[in-house]
């Protein structure tokens, strides 16, 4: 029965990824991306209604006014009730979209106090550094490395052109997440759409950012902030695996 299913249902693959000619979001990873879509589909709703309306009003008006039908027309200065009509319904509108807005505003600020665990992104020109801050005992044993894109040539199958690192953030799935996102030289920005973060690394500041990750997986960002020549080369990849495999990585990471 399994099996037949597996048949009839085809399996759905996650967009974690840029992909060609892509329109709409990646897929969320978190409940902070979850929000961020759900509200942009909420707005659209209404977006959708005030394009049909306006297009209606335009043409009723073109056709009940024009020229032929009405050669000598109206001098109307103003209409009391529409003015206040006109004024009403897009505060109404407006109101209705500022509340879920606000809401998910100051859920994207709020922090994480005991989060799963705690990681420095430092943004160089131009590749990231990662530091592991809970694993930091010594200068002698610290769990940092450089984060550098994979050029093209050195590409295995399979791997995203210009996305894929040779040092990728490894993470548990299902914990919190704390980011403390800085600088070494010039702004730069760390941001990853299925994680819905985007956090600016200004030097001689650290600005935070908290998440939580739902899903095992890998998820690809990129700088947002224009940050000189090779911009466009400093991908950001995470990987989310499951508490197990994080316990090995972190254990395979002090033995190397």
């Amino acid at each position: 029965m399994i099996f037949l299913a597996r048949k009839l249902i085809p399996t759905i693959a996650l967009c974690d990824a840029a992909e060609p000619w892509q329109l709409g979001f990646q897929d969320a990873a978190t409940p902070m991306m979850q929000g961020i879509i759900d509200l942009h589909h909420d707005i659209f709703f209404f977006l959708i209604l005030i394009f049909v309306f306006v297009i209606w009003i335009l043409a009723r008006a073109l056709w009940h006014f024009h020229y032929k039908k009405n050669p000598i027309p109206q001098r109307i200065v103003h209409g009391t009730t529409i003015e206040i009509l006109w004024t009403i319904f897009p505060s109404i509108i407006l109101m209705f979209i500022a509340i879920p807005s606000f809401a998910l505003l100051y859920s994207m600020d709020e922090v994480v106090v005991d989060p799963a665990i705690t990681i420095k992104a430092i943004g160089h020109q131009w590749y990231w550094t990662y530091e592991y801050s809970d694993y930091n005992s010594s200068d002698e044993e610290s769990l940092t490395f450089d984060s550098y894109m994979i050029s093209e040539e050195d590409l295995d199958l399979g791997q995203l052109r210009l996305l894929e690192v040779d040092n990728r953030v490894v993470v548990p799935a299902n914990s919190h997440l704390r980011m403390i996102v800085t600088s070494a030289d010039v702004l730069h920005s760390w941001a990853v759409p299925s994680l819905g973060v985007k956090c600016d690394a200004v030097p001689g500041r650290l600005n935070q950012i908290s998440t939580f990750l739902q899903r095992e997986g890998v998820y690809y960002g990129q700088c947002s902030e224009i940050c000189g020549t090779n911009h466009a080369f400093m991908p950001i990849v995470v990987e989310a695996v499951s508490r197990k495999d994080y316990a090995s990585w972190v254990s395979n990471q002090f033995i190397a």
